[in-house]
């Protein structure tokens, strides 16, 4: 039996303003217009025997790696969704996957450790060295898998090996050591996958990193299971006990102490998409070595990639910048220090800057929300519920709302009101009223929220029922 874990995370550093902490690399779309977690999860339903897969993501991301899921239409898989109260690493995202797989399907279960935010174009090679792990992992051993270097990469680890044993993890280099790691033959890219059985790793944490293996066991015996439908359930850990797990990663926690480490070469056309560089290269260029997504205009520049959200971007005579232009923020970046977006995050983070964490857009399990303008005791959104979305019986200790339907039927609970408001038609909604809306339709329903009040933040909200367990 071969279990997929997907480990599904990140604050959104690297690939900002494309990417932010509500919204992290994960769910970015990709050249075949499907997101980085659809594609892993569509290659790991499709291994032979898969029919079950877990994910470890954060618990504000469950209802959107849900509608990820929903949308693939392969044979029937059932989704296990281990929710982050906090990030912890990937030590602690593989103890609380294994100690769960060992529990529902046996230590002999085969685990495939797997990144969602990694790019493979050859998935016919990914199955095969799946495959050759599979076989070493039924042996006893942990399985990493060793990408064939397709150049001097400065930003992956290596792994030094000698034939199919791991010799030694290496730090990103620079320029001139990735050189000689390359030319020499014996070093591979670090693709952060693995594959073991369940009862050996479990062996092996509790030899190398019972800390992190006790509080992730624990957070899930003091957490809750929700069965929630035939092919998903949500496992919520306890805050308090995965909190005591140590911060540390994989390779440092596990694999470069113990004894049982295998490496299969792989060349599968992986790349773990890091940087604006690298994520340019996932996308066909022109003539010039230009790539646009989205309206844009590009006159005399060569080997630039543009990404457009919502108005035309124009180049004129530059080479080798990449420019991201979202709702609320725009990244100019020589594709050669891409690198260096991380740096940039964090001076937004420590400004406490609303752009490192959010976008205008926020997503719900209901749907979307979109801030259209906003100012001194006022704030303009769209709100789009999807159908069959309910919002949360709630109310406001700050503000009043007047809602407008543009598109479609909202069936409105004001105060003792119960209200059917078709197009054009609206309702005021005072300050400390108990309210809530619905789409009881069978297409998007649509309307215009004007707040105003003393105080506008998304925290200004008592929930008093609410059936996606928000409460």
């Amino acid at each position: 039996m071969i279990i997929p874990v997907i480990v599904s995370g990140g604050v959104g550093s690297r690939l900002w303003p494309a990417s932010r902490q509500s919204h992290p690399k994960p769910f970015l779309n990709v050249e075949n217009g499907n997101s980085l977690l659809f594609n892993t999860h569509a290659r790991a339903a499709a291994l032979d025997g898969v029919t079950d897969i877990v994910t470890v993501t954060a618990q504000q991301s469950s209802f959107k790696t849900v509608a990820e899921y929903e949308r693939h239409d392969g044979r029937p898989i059932k989704n296990h969704l281990i929710l982050e109260p906090m990030g912890r690493d990937t030590a602690a995202a593989a103890a609380v996957a294994t100690a769960y797989v060992e529990e529902k399907f046996g230590s002999g279960a085969i685990i495939l450790f797997l990144s969602a935010d990694h790019l493979i174009s050859d998935t016919q090679g990914f199955t095969n060295a799946v495959g050759k792990a599979v076989q070493r992992a039924e042996e006893g051993r942990i399985t990493t898998f060793g990408i064939e270097p397709e150049g001097p990469e400065t930003g992956y680890g290596y792994l030094e090996v000698d034939g199919e044993d791991v010799v030694r993890f290496v730090e990103k280099p620079d320029l001139e050591t990735a050189k000689t790691y390359v030319s020499s033959g014996r070093y591979l890219w670090n693709s952060g996958m693995f594959c073991f059985s369940a009862g050996t790793m479990i062996a092996a944490m509790k030899v190398h990193c019972p800390d992190v293996l006790t509080a992730s066991a624990e957070a899930i015996k003091n957490g809750s299971i929700q069965d929630l439908d035939t092919d998903h359930i949500e496992v919520n850990l306890d805050a308090g006990s995965f909190g005591k797990a140590p911060k540390i990663s994989i390779d440092y926690a596990i694999m470069e102490k113990v004894s049982n480490l295998s490496v299969i070469r792989a060349s599968i056309g992986w790349s773990d998409v890091g940087t604006w560089s690298s994520f340019s290269e996932s996308f066909a260029a022109d003539a010039d070595g230009n790539t646009a997504i989205g309206d844009a205009a590009l006159v005399n520049s060569t080997n630039c990639f543009v990404s457009a959200e919502d108005r035309l971007v124009g180049l004129v005579g530059v080479d080798n910048i990449a420019v991201i232009d979202t709702r609320d923020a725009t990244l100019i970046v020589e594709k050669s220090k891409s690198q260096d977006v991380k740096l940039l995050f964090e001076q937004l983070k420590a400004a406490s800057h609303e752009a490192h964490a959010s976008f205008p857009t926020g997503h719900r399990p209901w749907g979307s929300y979109t801030i259209l303008d906003e100012g001194t005791g006022y704030k303009v959104k769209r709100i789009e519920v999807k159908p069959g979305g309910c919002l949360s019986l709630q109310s406001h200790k700050h503000r009043s709302e007047h809602w407008t339907v543009v598109q479609g039927v909202a069936h409105v609970v004001n105060g003792d009101d119960d209200l059917v408001l078709n197009q054009n038609e609206s309702t005021y909604i005072e300050c400390g009223n108990i309210h809530r809306m619905e789409n009881r339709g069978t297409e998007p329903m649509t309307l215009i929220e004007v707040q105003t009040g003393s105080y506008l933040g998304e925290d200004d909200i008592i929930r008093y029922e609410d059936v996606y367990g928000r409460t």
